[in-house]
């Protein structure tokens, strides 16, 4: 393994990879036997490995420094050429899923690669390119605004992401102050998100006319290969969280605001959990990171080789900086056979929640890096989700090493917001199916329909903002930007990782880590459906899934005193 930062990035040649992609097509194309379209396949396979590897580095080195010139030249290029070179992975698909050597060539790769070169067929075609090239730009565009944030707060400079930490401070007005400087950056440059997202919603409505679906919400499906479930589906899920999990969360809510002693619990008030102020971790970020090795060494013999490589080789940037684009990710890069971390500490127990949430992803696709197409190393959205989200649960043991004495109050914490997030992240996903079947609609009009779905599935949220209250919160969540529809996938996973929590932390089940492990080590390799079969796990979309886990789960919370969250 390599240092990270030692990693060689060149730009491809778009020529010479043209010509070698047209040799390896004919090849395939031609092949009057198994071995010969196998072998074909297989090189093809090694050239998209090595192009989407050279992509991935120059989008992380990037996202680390918004600000370098080089980079951000890199990634103008990438944001034209990576539908030409999705162009050639269409055209060898269309190869694949002909060629009359189909059970040498399933024999060889995952049964999977093929349903998503079905899809791809589906979603993709040379026509669209000039309109993918847009929405790149436009991605960008809104990265770039939001890693420009610098926000003028009580004597000091900060981003977005380290405003964030504000929200966890006993001072009610310094909550409440730090809520209205950040929302009114929001509105400084609400013109420009406005903008952008309309832009986004009119090309991608484009897209999926020319691709002849009706709407870019039916066409979602399609692209992100959700192979197991529809619309239907998702809507009835969405129905069942609405049901059996916004009655949880309003209770825990209500509970939260008497413990805070507030006649209301107001927007701002909603991550400060405690009076005695929320849990944080102990020790700085090397610190953070030295027990989280040494948490995972403990955890098992795969975990320990895997997050000692990490640190290593540096495959970790954590601190947030001027210029850095926010959030969190985990990327892996095939050729170098590596995952790589990406994240913006702030001092909260989110920093915590990093080394477990995205170690659970780098650390599944470790596992999974042998599997013959890189496509596959990942799973599917929903199911690469089940990874991160468990192993914040299988960390619970070594919690206290990271918040000692504040380690109730961290689980209490983390077990409820988890609970809290399923009716937020259904929101997410209903507003961008209304959106995207309406897209004559205007700004206005959006917002307004994101505060009505607001109101329904966070009935207990309350703003004492009047530009909140219009329905410009979701300007700050990413994913409606640049990844669209990719939200629901969290519910999805955060249903199943509950069962894992159920099943590590309340029956001390045996086969726990080994069916975690074995999930891993299949990766895209399987639908979700069959990742969730495999694990002995049950479908959220099956009737009653929900209801024996929400029951352990309430009865885990209410078991805890309130005197122990003081």
């Amino acid at each position: 393994m390599t240092d990270f930062a030692q990693l060689p990035y060149q730009r491809p040649n778009f020529e010479q990879v043209t010509a070698e992609y047209r040799q390896l097509l004919t090849a395939l194309n031609h092949a009057d036997d198994p071995l010969t379209a196998v072998n074909a396949a297989l090189a093809i396979s090694k050239l998209e490995t090595k192009i989407v590897s050279q992509q991935m580095l120059a989008e992380i080195r990037f996202s680390v420094n918004t600000l370098d010139d080089f980079y951000h030249q890199e990634e103008d290029y990438w944001n034209e050429y990576s539908p030409k070179y999705n162009e050639f992975t269409t055209e060898f698909y269309r190869e694949l899923v002909k060629s009359p050597f189909q059970a040498e060539l399933q024999h060889t790769f995952p049964k999977t690669l093929f349903l998503m070169a079905k899809n791809q067929l589906k979603t993709f075609s040379p026509e669209v390119i000039p309109l993918l090239q847009q929405d790149n730009q436009l991605s960008t565009k809104y990265s770039e605004l939001i890693a420009s944030a610098q926000i003028e707060f009580a004597g000091e400079t900060y981003n977005l992401t380290q405003m964030k930490k504000f929200q966890n401070k006993a001072d009610r007005q310094l909550r409440q102050r730090a809520t209205q400087a950040t929302t009114a950056w929001f509105v400084e440059h609400e013109a420009e998100f406005d903008q952008i997202y309309d832009q986004m919603v009119q090309v991608r409505t484009e897209i999926a006319h020319q691709l002849n679906y009706d709407n870019y919400t039916d066409m979602s499906y399609d692209f992100m290969n959700r192979f197991d479930y529809d619309a239907d589906d998702v809507a009835r899920y969405r129905q069942t969280i609405l049901e059996k999990v916004v009655p949880i969360v309003s209770q825990l809510r209500q509970r939260q605001q008497k413990r805070l002693g507030l006649d209301e619990l107001n927007f701002y008030d909603e991550d400060y959990n405690y009076l005695s102020g929320n849990a944080t971790p102990e020790g700085t970020a090397e610190e953070l990171v030295a027990k989280a090795n040494d948490m995972y060494h403990e955890m098992s013999p795969e975990t320990g080789k895997f997050f000692q490589m990490m640190v290593d080789n540096h495959n970790l940037d954590l601190l947030s900086h001027h210029g850095k684009q926010g959030g969190g990710y985990c990327e892996y890069l095939p050729e170098f056979k590596t995952p790589f971390i990406f994240a913006n500490f702030n001092g909260t127990s989110a920093d915590v929640d990093v080394l477990t949430h995205e170690t659970g992803h780098a650390f599944q696709t470790y596992q999974a890096q042998a599997i013959k197409a890189w496509e596959c190393v990942f799973p599917t959205n929903e199911a690469a989700e089940i990874f991160s989200m468990s192993m914040e649960f299988i960390a619970y043991p070594w919690m206290n090493k990271f918040f000692g004495q504040q380690t109730t109050k961290y689980k209490f914490e983390h077990l409820s917001s988890a609970v809290t997030f399923l009716p937020y992240g259904v929101l997410v996903d209903h507003f961008q199916t209304e959106v995207y079947r309406h897209p004559e609609w205007t700004p206005t009009e959006r917002k307004q329909t994101w505060r009505r779905l607001e109101k329904m599935y966070l009935p207990s949220r309350q703003y004492d903002d009047a530009d909140l209250e219009r329905g410009i919160y979701w300007y700050r969540q990413g994913h409606i930007f640049e990844a669209p529809f990719y939200y629901i996938d969290y519910t999805l996973a955060q249903v199943v990782a509950f069962q894992f929590w159920e099943r590590f932390e309340v029956n001390h089940d045996d086969q726990a880590w080994a069916d975690y492990l074995a999930m891993a080590k299949a990766g895209g390799s399987l639908t979700f459906n069959q990742l969730i079969e495999l694990g002995h796990l049950q479908s959220p979309f099956k009737d009653g899934a929900l209801d024996d886990v929400l029951a352990k789960i309430s009865a885990n919370l209410a078991a805890v005193s309130e005197t122990d969250l003081q």
